[in-house]
């Protein structure tokens, strides 16, 4: 256990100096070594997870630069960030890609494994009642927060049902219901079954009934790992 934990330890050092800022040449080197190999952009420079959620609004794995040029060139105006803006290298990056562009960066914060406070999904609603489209949301995958926030846009500005907007979560994205971010599927399925008891939004019942931690150990009570 000890051998294990010590090379836990050494591998997050490891990714710790490589995630570092752009204000050397030096520091843009590892930066970008991180993002190739240890959030790996060299997978979404051919894979892209990129869909059409809803007319104007698409969904997506992080976007590489040279996809952003992509993005920007097909009409996009705005950019929903799921991953937050702590200042990790892949934002940085990031940031800095839409400032040249000319693409508006919005940013805010969802998890894949744990169930999302209030405030943050009642941030993601306001975020879509204000970004100017048309516009992408993506996190890291394009697979679980993407597909969390892409069904939260169909229920609240859509006006569709949560059976239909559960959808985007699915394996089709890449989302594994079985995992650990199965709680976003939960989340949906107690919203869901509260909405046929008596008819409430999906946005006041977060207001009003939706507690995240109460959320996240009914979750873990029930949660059987797949493998």
């Amino acid at each position: 256990m000890k051998l294990f934990k010590r090379i836990a330890d050494w591998e997050r050092g490891v990714r710790a100096s490589y995630n570092t800022d752009l204000s050397t040449p030096e520091n843009r080197r590892r930066a970008h070594i991180y993002n190739m190999w240890f959030d790996h952009a060299v997978l979404r420079k051919f894979w892209t997870n990129f869909f059409e959620v809803a007319p104007g609004v698409y969904r997506s794995n992080q976007p590489t630069h040279e996809r952003f040029v992509k993005l920007k060139a097909m009409g996009i105006k705005s950019i929903l960030n799921l991953r937050g803006a702590a200042g990790a290298a892949h934002y940085l990056v990031e940031e800095e890609s839409c400032r040249q562009l000319g693409l508006t960066l919005v940013n805010c914060t969802l998890h894949a494994r744990t169930a999302a406070p209030p405030k943050d999904i009642l941030a993601v609603i306001d975020a879509f009642r204000t970004i100017e489209k048309p516009f992408v949301m993506h996190c890291k995958s394009g697979a679980d927060r993407a597909g969390f926030a892409s069904a939260i846009y169909l229920m609240e500005i859509e006006g569709r049902p949560v059976s239909e907007a559960r959808k985007m979560l699915s394996f089709k994205y890449v989302h594994i219901k079985s995992s650990r971010t199965g709680v976003l599927d939960y989340l949906l399925d107690c919203y869901e079954a509260r909405n046929a008891q008596s008819p409430i939004g999906f946005e006041e019942w977060v207001k009003t009934e939706y507690d995240d931690k109460q959320m996240q150990k009914e979750f873990e009570a029930n949660f059987k790992p797949w493998f």
